[in-house]
């Protein structure tokens, strides 16, 4: 585990001011990590790093909006400047569609904003990372996906994914796919690449509807933010183990 390195395992967890991302920074930081906490609303960040704190977390506000090419430049250099590394990555920022969400009715406008916070996001902020985390002992990538990605679940008849998602499903294949391509070139540098899914999670994203608290759609990422060096590449993951592409 991650947790026995000598020194102070720092780790990122983007939109972590409230939700699922939230839990898994107070998760992660009651492991004794330094957690920064990457938010797009500075104010509600800084509340997130309060409320931490208050719970003994290590924790410092990391201004982040995912879709800003300048913000998440100016996040690298902060943990450059605050850390000088990072061990863990947990993008967790992400953005829903309506649901159900007919392919016939998209508006492009709106699936591009949805492709460019879960799929372009993922990928500016883990790029801006990556010279901090090629500096770790035991790099680790997470990525925060869902089963409704899943090409198997979708064409299977018998699996009830909540109706048709034209598009928030299709951006989560997408980022399936982009974690397979990053593990793939990262295959023998030690950093480890791998999805998470949450489950049913009650979180603003769904109106609060879904049947699992966000401390329970946590376990997974954490889980996988601490795998030992021999752990899984480039897989996807909920609770009861792999779930298929």
């Amino acid at each position: 585990m991650l947790a026995d390195m000598s020194e102070q395992t720092i780790a990122l967890v983007t939109g972590a001011n409230k939700g699922i991302g939230y839990e898994i920074a107070a998760g992660l930081g009651a492991l004794g990590w330094r957690i920064g906490v990457g938010a797009r609303d500075r104010e509600r960040g800084t509340e997130a790093v309060a409320a931490l704190s208050a719970r003994g977390v290590d924790a410092f506000a990391v201004p982040l909006d995912v879709t800003d090419d300048a913000d998440v430049s100016a996040a690298a250099r902060l943990l450059e400047e605050r850390a000088g590394r990072l061990d863990v990555l947990v993008n967790n920022a992400g953005a829903a569609g309506g649901w159900p969400d007919e392919p016939t009715s998209l508006n492009p406008a709106g699936l591009l904003r949805l492709v460019d916070t879960n799929v372009v996001g993922v990928i500016r902020v883990t790029n801006a990372m990556l010279p901090l985390l090629r500096r770790s002992a035991h790099p680790r990538i997470v990525n925060q996906s869902s089963h409704v990605g899943s090409l198997t679940l979708q064409t299977d008849p018998g699996t009830d994914l909540g109706g048709i998602s034209g598009g928030y499903a299709p951006t989560k294949t997408f980022l399936n796919a982009v974690t397979v391509q990053y593990a793939a070139e990262l295959r023998g540098t030690g950093i480890l690449v791998n999805n998470a899914c949450p489950g049913y999670v009650a979180t603003g994203l769904n109106g609060f509807s879904g049947t699992r608290s966000p401390a329970e759609g946590a376990q997974i990422a954490i889980r996988l933010a601490t795998l030992p060096d021999d752990g899984p590449n480039g897989g996807l993951f909920d609770d009861e183990g792999p779930v298929p592409w």
